[in-house]
């Protein structure tokens, strides 16, 4: 039990980070958008600040259950896993997004 609630603060404070860092990457599109585009730089580095220390509770969690001190997968871990991957989604979408704003603004000069 005790280990069921250790898991789920950790999942909690994953879901927060890396739910940080989505809504820093969608900044980040939007500033691309407007060319700012060191701004938009600034904001996916802050969203991979974010990101890093959801990824690093997402591996304290694995490495808990790998030493045998983890449950059974409850829905909060996997919805902590699954913004997870959305978030990475979202940097992917916000570093593409630079690139071409970039060529987009280049081309109006």
């Amino acid at each position: 039990m005790e280990n069921t609630k250790i898991m789920e603060n950790i999942a909690f404070q994953m879901v927060a980070a890396v739910n940080e860092a989505r809504g820093l990457y969608l900044q980040a599109i939007q500033s691309a958008r407007t060319g700012a585009f060191d701004k938009a730089i600034q904001l996916i580095e802050m969203g991979d600040s974010h990101y890093n220390t959801g990824h690093a509770a997402h591996t304290q969690l694995l490495q808990m259950e790998a030493a045998g001190e983890g449950d059974v997968a409850n829905l909060l871990i996997m919805h902590a896993e699954d913004q997870l991957m959305s978030s990475e989604n979202y940097k992917v979408l916000a570093v593409e997004s630079v690139h071409i704003y970039k060529a987009v603004f280049s081309t109006k000069k």
